[in-house]
């Protein structure tokens, strides 16, 4: 599917961005592996005239964040535990002095099958920039998912632990985002 020529605005209404985060230590058992969802968002992809991705940029606002799922631990998670979950993010995030969260991309790649491919970029958290590779596949006629792994560490932040350390979150997040741009095709 070849797209529209121009600057192309998109956000949370056109798809989903999906943190999963994982447990580990002595007493991981206890945790959960939760689902995380980024309420708002926003976007904008820049086409080329011959059709190629030029430019993309993405913002989300980590305030915005709602646990969806949590599986494994030793008993359900209430709505109670999803609202302190909620609080312990946003300081381990640093929310209060760094509320977004951004991604630039600096060159697109396409696969030699043209449904994916990889874009490079560098990837803002906490005030601390670095390079991010996301994965990226067509799912569907203007459909795309893309996916990459962030490392607390990474950004200078310091995973959640409780219980003196024998339960701790995963430094590494895996971060997902699904998108419809089938608007932006050429007959839309």
């Amino acid at each position: 599917m070849a797209m529209r020529a121009g600057r192309h605005a998109f956000g949370a209404e056109q798809g989903r961005i999906t943190l999963r985060t994982s447990r580990d230590g002595l007493a991981a058992q206890a945790g959960h592996d939760l689902t995380i969802d980024v309420r708002r968002w926003s976007g904008e992809l820049t086409i080329a005239a011959d059709g190629t991705p030029a430019a993309l940029e993405v913002r989300a606002d980590l305030g915005s964040l709602i646990v969806r799922t949590g599986t494994g631990g030793l008993k359900p998670l209430t709505d109670r535990d999803k609202r302190e979950i909620l609080t312990t993010a946003r300081k381990v995030l640093r929310v209060d002095q760094h509320p977004q969260a951004s991604f630039t991309a600096s060159g697109f790649s396409a696969d030699s099958g043209g449904k994916g491919g990889t874009i490079d970029g560098s990837f803002t958290l906490a005030g601390q920039t670095h390079s991010q590779r996301l994965q990226v596949t067509e799912t569907g006629p203007g459909r795309f998912r893309a996916t990459t792994t962030v490392l607390h560490t990474s950004h200078g932040l310091r995973p959640y632990s409780g219980f003196l350390g024998a339960l701790r979150v995963s430094d590494a997040v895996d971060v997902e985002a699904e998108v419809d741009l089938s608007a932006f095709d050429e007959g839309g």
